[in-house]
């Protein structure tokens, strides 16, 4: 993370100095107003510790929020270092870790009153982050995390591997005895948020200079047919005749997708998949889009064979995903 650090006493100066010394992330920002220097840095860095009255702070960032999702987080501390209050994006932006590790400098207590943390729950939208899930619903996941520390308590189903699981989240046999269902599937799932994982691999195969907007509505055909979320789509794959495809590379810059490219002896040398006498004849492969899809996703699970349309083909497989308490999930993002 890239801190900056404010000061406005000779004290607070003191100790953004000595913070600044320890911290090799930190940017100490020059003197002049705070608001000011706030606003000029905002976008530019992940967070900031502000070592003055949390008043200052307040009336200097309110112009500048737009949501948790993008705010950096916010920390101050007093300028004796006995508090470091974690003030703004605790649990995305950061700002708990930092009050922590800012309080353990200065020898003094961090300050950190999210409900979960305080309630030893997990933060939902944190390890939902971590894990790689996707949440459909910014309401749901909202209520979903009130219902957490309401309650201690919430039920998840989920159709990938489960190693472990936070405190205060419960496996439970069917979606619909769940508060959280995670599946790339579609569905009625009305009484639960829906997390989507990251884990399916969309092989393409294509003729030269086929047309991005073809490609996407055979993608969108796809997932409706086979009901699925295309929120589930990990990355892209193809044969590496294709890294110059103008049409694919703009597919996936649309949806901030990687491509992953095989040569036609790695494809060849995938067994179960299905024969295709047109890839044979063009580019010497037995197949592109499933082949391409299996050796991506690193597993045999072939979740929807090849599917052909006028100058495109595409086939999903799904790779290896398993949930787990804490840090990453156990899984390439």
């Amino acid at each position: 993370m890239k801190i900056g650090i404010l000061a406005i006493t000779d004290g607070g100066k003191r100790l953004a100095a000595e913070l600044t010394a320890q911290m090799p992330s930190c940017l100490l920002l020059p003197e002049g107003r705070v608001a000011q220097a706030l606003a000029e840095h905002w976008r530019k860095l992940d967070g900031f510790v502000c070592i003055m009255a949390t008043g200052i702070v307040v009336r200097a960032i309110a112009p500048l929020l737009q949501g948790k999702e993008c705010d950096p987080c916010v920390v101050v501390v007093d300028e004796k270092g006995r508090y470091a209050i974690s003030l703004l994006s605790g649990h995305l932006g950061g700002g708990n870790k930092l009050a922590h590790q800012v309080a353990a400098l200065c020898g003094g207590e961090a300050v950190v009153t999210t409900a979960s943390d305080t309630l030893g729950l997990a933060a939902l939208d944190l390890w939902a982050r971590d894990q790689g899930l996707i949440c459909e619903s910014k309401e749901g996941l909202t209520k979903a995390s009130a219902r957490l520390v309401n309650s201690g308590i919430l039920k998840i189903f989920s159709e990938v591997a489960v190693a472990s699981l936070p405190s205060g989240l419960v496996q439970v046999t069917g979606p619909e005895l769940a508060d959280i269902v995670v599946t790339p599937r579609l569905g009625d799932y009305t009484t639960a948020v829906v997390f989507r994982p990251k884990n399916l691999v969309l092989g393409v195969g294509c003729n030269r200079d086929v047309p991005v907007a073809e490609l996407r509505q055979a993608c969108k055909e796809l997932f409706i047919e086979q009901g699925l979320s295309q929120l589930g789509i990990r990355n892209l794959a193809s044969i590496d005749l294709k890294q110059d495809e103008v049409g694919l590379a703009a597919f996936a810059a649309e949806k901030g997708l990687r491509i992953d490219f095989f040569s036609k002896d790695e494809l060849n040398r995938v067994e179960n998949v299905t024969v295709s006498e047109a890839a044979l004849r063009n580019v010497g492969a037995i197949g592109v889009a499933e082949p391409a899809a299996l050796l991506s996703a690193q597993s045999n699970d072939l979740l929807v064979g090849k599917r052909k349309w006028q100058n495109v083909t595409m086939a999903v497989a799904r790779a290896n995903y398993t949930l787990s308490e804490q840090g990453r999930a156990l899984h390439d993002i």
